[in-house]
């Protein structure tokens, strides 16, 4: 068995031939670029079994070889991922099922009669390889690049394969990391933790794709800096598991989604106080608020208007076909790796940064809602907006992390406090004006925030 460590960016076309003569890849390139054409069968149960036990079994022709693999899902955050695979050479292009013995094959396929494995999907597309060597503080990194250009088919339906792969064969992660932001400054690359073979069944059964990303479930014992971290690295892969979803199918409420993902993230960064410097975020805050700034006018346009709707699909391209987003999610990606948020702590913010959870998130929650006087905008609604920022730093954790809290109907505040937020977002008019206001006394006279004001 090995570990595959590896990076996978969506490209266009054009940016797929720009990183063929991109300086930074030849200047680190061993032997130049190689070319290979992989035919690549998956098998699945016609019932799926595999997909849903999260491996992946394909039959690969690599010139005159045949390899039988096996990956697991791993691990996989915000397009870096982790995964283990298990390679067999075989003499001919017919799958082996007897390889598949209890030391790769997951235990809750156990009973699984392997003979009903049949052909899914293909995958086949040209890959240009080439090994990259570099010093890094002193230490060896080597990293294969792959350049793939082909097409997933599955029955009648098909997608291109276009995209850069970086495999960590030595050296660190943050390594990648670094390499894919380089060339990121460059060229648009969008992160995408979507294999080809999540691809692959996303064509044979679109409503069988499960989009969604597992939350992380912090107690109230879990360190903030621990806490923080698994749910900004979960809100950061959601964010980038949905532009990829949103890009295949153009559904609207994946574009809602996407933002929703990018305003938490931004709220998490502006709720830690001395846990998180401000100078040590500021470039990741100022790109979060550029991005939703000019993101958030168009959804809320497009809740009433069809015509705004329509457009977004190819709004959305033309952002792709920036640098922007794959800059941001690439750094955010470095950022969170490095636990950037650490560096040159105060002593303050040190003991912050070790608190307990539950402890933390009750004393924010309360400070908050010190600050958000709720009979004032019973009067005077139109105000409301203004605290928008704080309603959101308030939601995420309530969101995330609410089960941690030791207050009564913490579920009900989190609900009511969602609706005065989305009434705040919304532009003004006399209906609203009356729906904030009485929101507002909603929110006011509910226990769980009486209970925060003690």
């Amino acid at each position: 068995m090995a570990k595959e460590t590896e990076i996978k960016l969506r490209v266009s076309r054009t940016t797929l031939a720009a990183l063929r003569e991109h300086p930074l890849l030849k200047a680190r390139s061993e032997n130049g670029w190689q070319r290979h054409e992989l035919f690549n069968q998956y098998y699945d149960t016609a019932a799926r079994d595999l997909a849903r036990a999260r491996v992946a079994l394909r039959l690969r022709r690599d010139g005159g070889q045949y390899i039988q693999t096996l990956k697991s899902r791993g691990q996989s955050v915000a397009g870096l991922s982790e995964r283990n695979e298990w390679d067999w050479y075989l003499e001919q292009p017919v799958l082996d099922p007897a390889r598949l013995d209890d030391q790769c094959w997951p235990a809750e396929l156990a009973g699984l009669d392997k003979q009903s494995l049949q052909p899914i999907f293909t995958t086949d597309f040209v890959r240009e390889k080439a090994d990259l060597v570099w010093q890094r503080d002193g230490q060896r990194v080597a990293v294969e690049a792959a350049l793939d250009l082909g097409t997933v088919v599955a029955g009648a339906r098909e997608e291109e394969i276009c995209e850069l792969e970086l495999e960590l064969r030595e050296g660190e992660p943050a390594a990648l990391l670094e390499l894919a932001l380089a060339l990121a400054v460059d060229l648009p690359l969008m992160p995408s933790d979507i294999s080809k073979a999540e691809r692959g069944y996303r064509l044979f059964d679109p409503a069988s794709y499960a989009l969604a990303l597992p939350a992380p479930t912090p107690d109230a014992q879990t360190p903030l800096d621990t806490a923080f971290a698994a749910l900004a690295w979960h809100l950061l892969g959601a964010s980038q598991r949905l532009a990829e979803q949103y890009r295949f199918s153009g559904h609207w409420k994946l574009l809602e989604q996407w933002l929703a993902q990018l305003i938490d993230l931004r709220a998490l960064l502006g709720s830690l106080g001395q846990a998180a410097p401000r100078t040590s975020s500021s470039g990741l805050r100022g790109a979060l608020d550029a991005l939703i700034e000019d993101w958030r006018p168009p959804l809320q346009a497009g809740q009433d208007d069809e015509a705004a709707r329509q457009a977004a699909p190819a709004r959305f391209a033309a952002e792709l076909a920036r640098t922007r987003w794959g800059l941001l999610s690439l750094e955010a990606s470095r950022w969170l790796l490095a636990r950037d948020w650490t560096a040159r702590r105060t002593p303050t913010g040190q003991r912050q940064g070790a608190a307990p959870l539950g402890r933390w998130l009750a004393r924010l929650l309360a400070d908050e809602a010190r600050e958000l006087p709720l009979a004032r905008y019973r009067q005077q609604p139109e105000d409301l907006a203004e605290q928008l920022p704080r309603l959101e730093r308030m939601l995420v954790w309530l969101r995330l992390a609410r089960g941690v809290l030791e207050m009564p109907e913490p579920d009900r505040l989190y609900g009511e406090l969602v609706k005065l937020g989305e009434l705040a977002a919304r532009p003004l008019d006399d209906a609203l004006r009356e729906r904030r206001a009485a929101q507002a006394q909603t929110v006011a006279t509910l226990k769980p925030w009486k209970a925060l004001l003690k």
